[in-house]
Formats: structure tokens, sequence, C-alpha cells
């Protein structure tokens, strides 16, 4: 029989874990980390960071943060997630302290075929639960994206945007939490 894991807390991860560049995020006690992301994962990330950042600054909503970058969703629990991408708006920037404390008003995660860390359901359910209001998931492979907005029913999906479909070519990505943002994926992307 394997003896049981060692269950880390939230002051042990800050003391006594490397500080790194590479994905590490603590799971109710358990460490977890990753290979870092590729170049094609990190242009998305800085072109989507370029878009919002600018956005964001113009009309003065708060700020845009990007991985690796410690949200700490629940310290009790031991619940440490670094999203590829979020935003704190003005109304929430008390979060922001020596780690982020509390959850992000926007989530984005840039989606690989294979996940780095945990699984992408699991990681919409603690946003959700912990008080992320929006989450947007960039399906590299699929050029699209979907946004979610989350409600205390549970989360619906507002649009879901894909680039490669003539159709949806033109479908702008809206947020609920960023006023005035209307961009395309290809925008973005390209």
């Amino acid at each position: 029989m394997a003896p049981a894991p060692i269950l880390m807390t939230v002051e042990d991860y800050f003391t006594k874990t490397p500080e790194t560049v590479k994905p590490t995020e603590l799971i109710y006690g358990l460490l977890r980390a990753a290979d870092s992301p590729s170049p094609r994962h990190q242009q998305a990330v800085l072109r989507l960071a370029l878009a919002l950042s600018a956005h964001v600054e113009k009309h003065q909503l708060g700020q845009i943060w990007l991985a690796p970058l410690d949200v700490v969703l629940d310290e009790r629990r031991a619940l440490i997630v670094q999203p590829d991408l979020f935003f704190v708006s003005n109304d929430n920037a008390g979060i922001v302290k020596d780690r982020v404390r509390g959850a992000p008003d926007l989530v984005i995660e840039v989606l690989s075929p294979f996940p780095r860390i945990g699984s992408t359901d699991e990681r919409i359910r603690w946003f959700m639960q912990y008080g992320v209001r929006e989450c947007w998931l960039l399906h590299q492979d699929q050029r699209s994206v979907q946004v979610l907005r989350f409600e205390p029913a549970g989360y619906r999906r507002e649009a879901y945007i894909a680039s490669h479909v003539d159709v949806a070519r033109d479908q702008r990505i809206e947020s609920a939490v960023l006023p005035g943002f209307s961009m395309t994926l290809d925008d973005i992307l390209d």
C-alpha cells in the first residue's frame, strides 16, 4: 500500500516551494506542477493580454494579470490556481495583496489538447464555486472560444465563437465584466 501523500498548507506552499515560472498549483493541499507552456500557447496568451489590457486601461476598469501568479481561492482548504490570464475590476481590487486572495472577475484559460494541470471541468467548477463572474476558454486547435457566465444556479455558455467557421468569423467576443469590449477572435489572434 502506497503511503498517503503529504498535504501542504497555503503557508507551506508560499514558504517551502521555490519561486518558478512553471505552472504550479496547490489543489486541496496537493502540489501540482507542469512543464512550461508551448510557444503557441504563450503567443495566444500574449495577444489576449494585449487586447484586453488596452481596453481595460482605456476605460480604467481594473487590471489584467498574467500567469504565473497565484490566485488563492480557498486558503482554509489549500486551493491555489494560476489561470493563464485574469481580470480584477476596480471594485474587486482589494483581493490583490501579497498574492491574489479571492476570485477574479474574469478568468481566461488557453487550452491545449492535453491539459497541463488538472481537468478543465474541475477548474470551471472551482471558478464558479468561488465567485468568478465569467470564464473564457480559448481552444487553440479548434480556433474557438467559449464564454461562460456564472450564475447562482450554475453556468451558462453565453457564446461559442469559432473563427475557422465562415459563418462565425465576424462574431464578436463580448463580456459582461468588461463593458464595451467587443472583438473577433481573428482581431485578437491575427
